[in-house]
């Protein structure tokens, strides 16, 4: 180890002691990647920060040092978000995992962005209460990282995707001081900070606490499944759907390979025979979910629907789900590996999209399992691949970006839940000229001049902000701009 590097680490462990800091290159393998492990990065170090005062102090280390740093949460992002830097430092934010407060009157969670999604509502549960946003991942994702991306969830749909569950964040900017963004009540006056930070993939600073907002749970829930000949017939139930007034909970499509995989993995008991499925639900007073499930039942048979089930009881609806929030996972027992894209389209383009996408992956001699959020238009197209098969994996990359090409196209955009990070900035052209992205850097340059905090993601060439246009930040400090509460 070098002088430099051996003062550096000196100085973190004096901030986190011995086991607060990971040096060993054995250890540091396994923060290489998030959940897109097809680009890897060993970081400088990694440190395990269990305070706001512990990240400010070790931000404040790495801005002194000129040190680029990255923050973490699960690693289960799918973007390359946390992917680590090579000369900088990783922080990992899962020993700050404390719910701080319950406040079941005001309907209002605080919690350490290390806390995992499912724990707050298992926290409020017994209340009646519980929290809506459900990603795929919520039974080890962390709400940190949740914040970060603007993490959805099956029943998005109806209760809406992260941001709308944030009310206020607790953050370290990127020179270390310790800001508060929002509050407990419903809306603060001023710019709404608190909604640039929720989504900005770790570009902005440290989320160290947040304030959420928890919804009582419905009266009644009614989940049904419905099997389809072909994918294009539950596209168009989907559009029928919505066309009737109905904003279900959720509203989910899995293609047959989907179905194949998860039967194999979890047993959910869905029809092998059908070429896709919808999990359909519907939730609120009894009386308007009864009459809701008589017309949803309408509209899947109109449509084509082959079979369709209601839920018997709550395990039966669990088992529905579990299937679905089994699908990535459950590729394994297909393919060797898989790639997963994130693209949104109207819903009036689902069928025509998807068959532009069986198309693509003919002309790619590439396999395609398609899982997706229907209602809200978010495609997961899954690849399917052999990475022992030199040369396949540029093929994939090649066909996740036809992928793309295709959802901006008919509409839509490159991310609806998984975030640009490293992966997908190369296709940030495909909706934004050259001027949009020197806007949105300059907001990047107003809370990280140096350019340290999370380097290399969501931009697709390197940026400086006298490039982009910015001026010295010394002369526009945050608490003259109104942003906060600075510490």
């Amino acid at each position: 180890m070098d002088n430099w590097k051996s003062r550096f680490k000196h100085k973190l462990v004096e901030i986190l002691g011995p086991e607060g800091v990971i040096s060993s290159p054995d250890e540091l393998v396994a923060y290489e990647c998030d959940g897109l492990t097809s680009y890897r990065v060993k970081p400088l170090f990694v440190v395990l920060p269990r305070s706001a005062i512990e990240v400010s102090e070790v931000v404040k280390l790495c801005s002194a040092e000129n040190v680029p740093f990255v923050p973490r949460g699960a690693g289960t992002g799918l973007s390359g978000g946390a992917l680590p830097v090579e000369d900088g430092v990783l922080i990992s934010l899962s020993r700050m995992n404390r719910i701080l407060e319950v406040d079941i009157v005001n309907q209002r969670v605080v919690v350490e962005p290390g806390v995992v999604n499912i724990w707050v509502t298992n926290a409020v549960s017994n209340r009646g209460y519980y929290y809506a946003p459900d990603p795929s991942s919520q039974i080890v994702c962390t709400i940190g990282g949740n914040v970060a991306e603007n993490s959805g969830g099956v029943h998005c749909l109806k209760y809406g995707v992260t941001v709308n569950h944030v009310l206020g964040l607790e953050v370290v900017l990127p020179d270390g001081e310790i800001i508060e963004f929002g509050g407990k009540t419903l809306d603060t006056p001023g710019y709404d900070i608190t909604g640039i930070f929720v989504g900005s993939e770790g570009l902005l600073g440290i989320v160290t606490k947040v304030i959420l907002r928890i919804v009582r749970r419905p009266e009644v829930v009614r989940t049904i499944l419905a099997a389809f000949d072909r994918i294009e017939h539950a596209g168009a139930a989907v559009s029928g759907i919505t066309a009737r007034g109905i904003i279900p909970a959720g509203m989910e499509i899995m293609d047959r390979l989907s179905i194949l995989a998860v039967e194999k993995a979890v047993q959910p008991r869905y029809p092998t025979d059908a070429g896709a499925i919808i999990l359909v639900e519907l939730d609120g007073p009894s009386a308007e979910v009864e009459a809701h499930v008589c017309v949803v039942t309408e509209v899947l048979r109109e449509n084509g629907a082959t079979e369709i089930r209601v839920a018997r009881d709550e395990s039966e609806r669990e088992l529905f789900w579990k299937g679905r929030k089994s699908a990535f996972a459950a590729m394994g027992r297909i393919s060797p590996d898989y790639y997963v894209q994130d693209g949104v389209i109207p819903r009036t383009k689902l069928a025509e999209v998807l068959r532009e996408i069986e198309r693509l992956a003919q002309r790619y001699g590439l396999k395609v399992a398609n899982v997706f959020h229907a209602g809200d238009g978010n495609l997961h197209p899954l690849i399917l691949y052999d990475s022992s098969k030199e040369g396949e994996f540029e093929r994939v990359e090649e066909l996740a970006g036809e992928i793309l090409r295709v959802c901006v196209e008919a509409g839509g955009s490159i991310t609806g839940e998984h975030g640009v990070g490293y992966d997908k900035k190369r296709f940030m052209p495909l909706m934004f000229t050259e001027s949009d992205l020197d806007t949105m850097y300059l907001i990047k340059c107003a809370f990280d001049p140096k350019g340290l905090c999370n380097p290399g993601k969501v931009f697709p060439t390197p940026r400086s902000c006298v490039e982009a246009g910015a001026t010295s930040y010394k002369e526009h400090p945050v608490e003259k701009m109104g942003l906060g509460k600075r510490f």
